[in-house]
């Protein structure tokens, strides 16, 4: 890299990363932690059982179709500025959530924050790029970020049934503006600026064509969870999405200044990496929706008592995310480690699928939730270290919005996915059956559960086939040498 400022000297380098840690966390619990208080939302603006999704994928829209845009924006303009002003956006829109008296200021807020997350996500994480430049420090720092992004999810569970039971709805948004003031303070104080693409010009057509073709597939996948695939408004924005993607990927090889250069994709462990988020993110899905589902409805657990039951899992992938990019990365490498981490978490997703109306929590959901923890903290945190490993500093901010947009893009394929295969489930178990007594639709139930889980486990037993088919042997060379690297 060149000209590459070396800030990894500074003390405040473990502040800077407590910092961009926690407006991290404030972007990945936002993707569950409202989905706890939806029915009690719900409840209190009135709106429908068939509008209640679209709280979730305003967020969701927004956040996917803008990623590319808000990391070029980092890059061209200063990583301090967007995280600031990204960190500002994101608190305002969320007071304004809290605030909303009907569903439509609710929808608009949630877009906002999703508007303003696509601009902060990828400044935050590009900051580590040129603040640990040591090889090691690296290593600790991204098994920390890798952990946030990975548990991040499990912990919005547990603080929107905390904040739901003890107080109400509106706060799983208002605790965003106490975040954002400890995120900014820290922020203001600590950060300094980079430019590092600032002799270069932001590309209007290729924004245009990614946000657009993003838009667009994320929507269509959305759809099917409300229409089926035949459906126009399914198949049809897919194809349109798919359309819009490919000429943005033409576009990318003609424009003066690209808004993500195609260097950023041909490295074959990058592209492996970039698989293995998406993955993880579709294959996510199967544990936080389909597993609240069942410890609140068949269980009869509390909002509260649900995202503790999460706690496990994150504590397993928090050991192994440290263990992984540590120890296990810079000795093995990635085509050791990230398949048998996702054979770990197929056979954790395997073992889910024996639950059953009479299971007990101690033995048919902890022992498999641990399991999926280790599992995916040995694919989440050094897949996001190795996805943007040896970027230069100028592509900093995009290669982080990339993984960003790959595990947005896989959540929303895995939401769209799982729900449709659990209803299909659900719907043939009852055929031939009495569907008006309690049991059998409690035994239909489990069947759409079972069913989402198994399908997890098909992702992650893909994902350890394409990780080991994909990376190099040995250890990449940006985990021996001091190369910038960047993460989400």
């Amino acid at each position: 890299m060149t000209g590459v400022e070396q800030p990894a000297v500074s003390p405040k380098r473990w502040w800077i990363l407590a910092v961009v840690a926690i407006a991290q966390l404030m972007v990945v619990l936002d993707a569950t932690i409202v989905n706890i208080a939806l029915p009690s939302a719900q409840t209190d603006l009135g709106f429908s059982d068939g509008s209640r999704q679209w709280i979730v994928t305003a967020y969701a829209l927004a956040f996917a179709s803008l990623l590319l845009l808000g990391g070029r924006i980092a890059d061209l303009f200063g990583r301090k500025p967007a995280f600031l002003v990204g960190v500002v956006g994101f608190a305002a829109a969320s007071a304004l959530g809290g605030a909303a008296n009907g569903f439509t200021m609710l929808v608009v807020a949630r877009a906002l924050q999703g508007a303003f997350g696509a601009l902060l996500a990828p400044a935050a994480l590009s900051l580590l790029n040129t603040t640990f430049t040591d090889a090691r420090e690296r290593a600790r720092a991204f098994s920390v970020y890798g952990a946030i992004a990975g548990a991040g999810g499990a912990v919005g569970l547990l603080l929107g049934g905390v904040l739901t039971d003890a107080l109400d709805w509106r706060w799983t948004l208002y605790v965003n503006v106490a975040i954002a003031v400890v995120a900014f303070a820290g922020g203001w104080i600590l950060l300094s600026n980079h430019r590092d693409a600032a002799n270069a010009k932001l590309d209007v057509p290729g924004t245009v064509l990614v946000a657009a073709g993003l838009f667009t597939l994320v929507y269509g996948f959305s759809n099917a969870e409300t229409h089926d695939w035949g459906s126009p408004l399914t198949w049809g924005f897919l194809i349109a999405g798919g359309v819009l993607l490919a000429a943005f990927a033409w576009w990318q090889t003609r424009a003066a200044h690209p808004l993500l250069p195609l260097r950023i994709l041909l490295d074959r462990d990058r592209a492996a990496s970039f698989l293995a988020v998406l993955i993880t993110g579709a294959g996510m899905f199967g544990v936080f929706l389909f597993l609240t589902y069942y410890l609140q409805l068949n269980l009869g657990f509390s909002p509260t008592r649900t995202g503790v039951a999460f706690l496990p899992m994150v504590g397993a992938l928090m050991v192994t995310a440290q263990l992984g990019t540590t120890v296990l990365l810079p000795r093995i490498g990635p085509k050791a480690v990230i398949p048998l981490g996702f054979a770990i978490a197929t056979a954790g997703m395997a073992w889910l699928t024996g639950i059953g109306v009479g299971s007990h929590y101690a033995s048919a959901v902890l022992p498999q939730l641990i399991v999926i923890g280790v599992g995916l903290g040995m694919v989440m945190p050094p897949a996001m270290q190795l996805a943007t490993g040896g970027v230069a500093a100028e592509d900093a901010g995009v290669a982080s919005a990339t993984v960003n947009a790959m595990q947005q893009v896989g959540g929303s394929i895995g939401t769209a996915l799982l729900n449709t295969l659990a209803a299909s489930a659900a719907t043939d178990y009852l055929s031939g059956r009495d569907a008006t007594s309690k049991l059998v639709q409690a035994q239909a139930t489990i069947q759409s559960y079972t069913t989402a889980f198994w399908w997890s486990a098909g992702f992650f037993a893909a994902g350890a086939l394409i990780a080991f088919l994909l990376y190099r042997r040995g250890v990449p060379a940006q985990d021996a040498e001091a190369a910038p690297v960047v993460h989400m």
